[in-house]
């Protein structure tokens, strides 16, 4: 592969994932928009928030689905976790299901500290993630990685710390790493934000690939990295 591994890009992943080679990859895991309905005026307790209109647009635009097309391209076999809104669901389920003839789960993580939200919707405490794998991909992991959902307090430390306001746990990302992939293989996350996959990936010795279009989460996500030994232990890496 002519790509660097185990580097943060600074690019657009729906023209950076075409200089992937075909059937080269291992596992895709990735958190790309979510698409979503969202109030001009989305309130909790009653109270009215107005929100920017970028912010809105950002929140609600979703993600181009002929990429899905490329993940297919560059896995060896299909292997993927994304996450995704609620109403993205059916429409990744018809591509990878029915058209693919992959197996699948929902995996969710559930917040116990959510905003209520006071506009005649449920509040927003559930997060999904679908994993789709083809026939003969083999799932590892143990009893304590293969869970299908996670019950926390939402992860306010980690949006302070790492600025992004969709950054997922850590240890989450780590149990779909070792659940679905071995040491040195490769992974991509082709909108990787703060770099968590990326982290995930450094501390438990597989390869990566990453791509960030967004300069501000880019260096972040390096800064984030840099700070990551292999063992998990924070130190400042010169590369």
């Amino acid at each position: 592969m002519d790509l660097e591994l185990n580097k943060i890009y600074l690019e657009d992943c729906y023209k950076f994932i075409k200089q992937i080679p075909d059937n080269s990859i291992d596992l895709i895991i990735t958190d790309p928009p979510y698409e979503q309905e969202v109030n001009h005026s989305a309130g909790a307790f009653g109270k009215k928030k107005k929100l920017h209109f970028k912010q809105i647009v950002d929140l609600s635009y979703g993600f181009d689905y002929s990429i899905l097309d490329e993940f297919v391209r560059v896995l060896k076999k299909i292997n993927l976790y994304i996450w995704c809104s609620k109403k993205q669901i059916q429409f990744l389920l018809d591509y990878f299901v029915n058209r693919k003839g992959c197996y699948w789960e929902l995996i969710t993580w559930h917040k116990e500290n959510a905003v209520p939200t006071g506009n005649n919707t449920f509040i927003c405490d559930t997060e999904y993630c679908l994993f789709f794998r083809e026939k003969g991909v083999l799932l590892c992991g143990n009893y304590f990685t293969k869970r299908k959902y996670y019950v926390t307090y939402t992860n306010k430390s980690d949006k302070s710390k790492f600025q992004h306001p969709t950054i997922k746990p850590l240890q989450i990302i780590k149990n779909f790493v070792l659940n679905s992939s071995k040491e040195n293989d490769i992974i991509i996350d082709p909108f990787v934000g703060s770099g968590t996959t990326a982290v995930a990936c450094r501390e438990l010795n597989r390869q990566f690939i990453a791509c960030e279009i967004n300069q501000e989460y880019h260096k972040i996500a390096c800064d984030r990295l840099n700070q990551t030994r292999a063992d998990g232990q924070m130190t400042m890496f010169l590369e």
